[in-house]
Formats: C-alpha cells, structure tokens, sequence
C-alpha cells in the first residue's frame, strides 16, 4: 500500500506512485486484487486516477517535446502535492457521449462531452458530462482525461486536467441506491463498502493552468487512450479475480450455511479459481511484455492487454453463475426477503424460521451470505466485467489491428513448403 517516491525518495501512498518499473507495475494489480478482497467491489479512487497521472506522465513529456509545452512540470508539481498531501484521485474517462453515430463537435447538445468552452489567459473553463465514474464519493480530487481519439474537428475535446471533488460549477450524482428500491439502512441489504459511481456534470468550471495538462493538443488524445488501455485493461484481470476469490468464500460459505460441506462442490470452486487466475495471470503477462516509455512510466503490452479485457467480460460471469449455482435459490431467485421484513416485530421470527437452514449457522448469518452471493452476481457488487475500462467489441479491433496475420500466414506457408504467396480474393 506504500512505496518511495520516484521523485522525492519518501514513503507514499502507492496510488500517489509513478509506476517506473515491472515490479511498479505488478505492485498495482496486487494492489487492486488485495482492495476487492476487502472490499468486493471497486475501488475507483486508488485505480483510475493513479493510472491517468502515469499516463500523462509519457503523453506531457510527448507535447512537450514537439510544441515546447510545460505540460509535465505542471504535471510534476501537482504530483508531489497529491503524493505530500495523500490524495486520493477519482480518474474521468467516459462521457456520456450522446448519439453514438455522431462525433462530439456534431452532437445536437455538446454537453454530452466534456469539451472547452474558454481559454483565458490565467487558464479554462470546461463543460459537460462524465458518467459511471468509480471512487468519486470516495476522492479528494478528480483526474479528467479525453474519452477517445479526435481529430482537429473535435480540438475543443481534447482536455485534461484535474479539479477539487467540491469544485464550484460541479455537480456530482451518485449511484448508491439498490436497483430494486430498498432503502439504505443498517442490516444486510447492501455490504457496507457499498458502490461510489457517480455522473458528474460540469457546467461552466474554471480550471487555473497549473492544473491543465492538455489543451486543444487533438493528435495526442490517441496516445492517452492508448496507453491507459494498455495498463488498465492489464490490471483490470486483478480486479476480477479479487472479486472472484471473494465469491468463491461466499459460495463455501452458503454451502455451510445450507448445511452441506463446501467440499460438496469443490469441482466448481476449482473451475472459479481457473477463471481468477487465468485473468490475473494474463494481466501479469501484459504488464511482464511491455517496456518503459522514454518518459519514464511503463507501458504494458496492448496486444495481450486488450486479450484480458476481453477474458474479463466472459469469465467473471462464469464464475458468477457457479457462486449461484453453488448458493441455491435463496441467493439466485431474488426472492430474499429484506432487513426490513427478517427483523420485523410483528412477522420477522417467522421470516428467520424459514430462513434458518445448516446446523453450523444462524439464520442471520445465512441471509447474509445470501444477500452478498445475490449483490455480488446480480447487482451494484457487479464490477463492470462488460464494460468498465471500455468495451470488448473495442477490444478485439485493437487485437485484430495488432494480430500480424501476414506474418502468421508466411510462418504456416514456409512449414507447409509452399513456394508460392496465396493472396487474399478480391471482393466481387
């Protein structure tokens, strides 16, 4: 959870860290696992925005060198006050983006993106929305990075930069209520790490200079999204397989509760272990390919990062429906009754008779684990397998773009002692 400062020598958070090395880079994805086991969901403000100051970091040194910027001093002393003052820094990636047809400088409400409305002299003043944003309950301040790629048309949405969470013009909206309308309230409704997405809409929000680190620079946005893919989608694996080995004691723990052995089921629990480690371990494997960036900060592998991304939006689901099929129709069926009902004076002992299953286990102890089986598989404990840190349609375009199936293909023609090169059909 800490190390030493790459620029100052003194101990600091980990996530207030520049990662310079491989072993920088794996102490992350330990990071990460290590938080979802403690808490079981993500923990956005020691994830995103840690990565976002690495990445700029590369991107700073980038601008600097062709336009003559001091983006990266910025940069720099904003990084040694968040690493003196122990920041945590919610990362704003993803706008809400509007109709998804149309480029941000051709949506009907150009709010729809955080763009520039005004460069003055003493800095910029931004507009729009950034939606499903981890950690921001949670964060001192936010790190806000361009959603994609643009071209000069979308210039005015080429921006980072970071701001106080209670910045003036800032609106934040958080996402905490259960899906299905139960209140919030002490008991075993929702786990009390409980989950801190947030909208955040800005409107009309003055950032001073020294904490802008991009704008108009267009031709870099490109490189942000590539190299925060590359490291995220490298350690996201980490993420899951946290969260995996927390519903693998939650579906031993429902089995007792049900009074059967965990032992009952122990093909299936291996079978979730496999899916934790294959998408931590290929993770690790990106991160081990990639290389350091002449600025400093490591850069993982996007081939094999964009692989995981992939194997994180199919095999975490997998394990979800064993931790169900493990678990029983009290944790799957969403028929649980609530806090509300298991403690109510008039009815609640029946509700614990029912409930009440394994010798070894009370009935407030199994509707617990229930609750945490159906949290973790069904509702706000899902860590955005699918889509957080992107989609895996983006994914594949990014191994289908890096796959070299010419030199596969030379590779299976020599072996095959073909003499001549068999080129693709014309279309008709």
């Amino acid at each position: 959870m800490t190390t030493r400062s790459k620029l100052t020598g003194r101990e600091i958070h980990s996530f207030n860290s520049l990662m310079m090395s491989l072993e920088d880079i794996i102490n992350n994805a330990k990071f990460k696992r290590t938080m979802y086991r403690l808490t079981g969901t993500c923990t956005g403000g020691v994830c995103v925005g840690w990565n976002a100051q690495n990445v700029l970091w590369n991107v700073t040194h980038e601008m600097d060198r062709e336009y003559g910027t001091t983006y990266q001093e910025r940069l720099k002393q904003w990084i040694l006050s968040a690493q003196e003052k122990g920041l945590v820094v919610a990362g704003a990636l993803t706008d809400t983006k509007g109709d998804r047809s149309l480029k941000p400088s051709q949506q009907p409400d150009q709010d729809s993106n955080v763009h520039i409305k005004e460069v003055r002299e003493d800095g910029i003043v931004i507009r729009g929305a950034k939606a499903m944003i981890a950690g921001v309950a949670a964060s001192n301040e936010i790190f806000i990075l361009p959603g994609a790629g643009y071209g000069e048309a979308d210039r005015d949405f080429a921006v980072a930069c970071v701001v106080p969470r209670d910045i003036q013009g800032l609106t934040v909206v958080e996402a905490r209520r259960p899906s299905d309308g139960r209140e919030l309230e002490d008991g075993f409704d929702m786990v009390e790490t409980g989950t801190t997405q947030a909208y955040l809409i800005f409107e009309d929000v003055f950032v001073p200079n020294e904490r802008v680190f991009m704008c108009r620079e267009y031709k870099y946005t490109g490189k942000i999204i590539e190299y925060f893919t590359a490291n995220y989608r490298a350690c996201i694996g980490a993420c899951v397989a946290g969260q995996g080995d927390v519903m693998i004691g939650a579906a031993a723990l429902m089995a007792r509760a049900n009074g059967l052995p965990a032992k009952t089921f122990s093909g299936k629990i291996v079978d979730m272990a496999i899916n934790n480690e294959t998408t931590y371990g290929v993770g690790i494997g990106a991160m081990a390919l990639g290389r350091q960036h002449p600025a400093g900060a490591w850069v993982s592998d996007s081939l094999m990062a964009h692989t995981n991304k992939v194997h994180v939006a199919t095999l975490p689901y997998e394990t979800k429906r064993l931790c169900q099929d493990i678990g029983g129709g009290i944790a799957e069926t969403g028929c649980l009754p609530s806090y509300q009902d298991f403690t109510s004076p008039e009815y609640g002992y029946l509700v614990q008779k029912c409930i009440k299953a394994g010798r070894n286990a009370s009935a407030e102890t199994r509707a617990r684990a229930a609750r945490l089986v159906e949290w973790l598989t069904l509702g706000a404990g899902v860590p955005g397998c699918m889509h957080g840190g992107g989609s895996p349609d983006g994914a594949k375009l990014v191994v289908r773009a890096r796959t070299p199936l010419e030199e596969y293909v030379e590779y299976a023609r020599t072996i095959a002692g073909i003499p001549e090169t068999v080129l693709e059909p014309e279309k008709k």
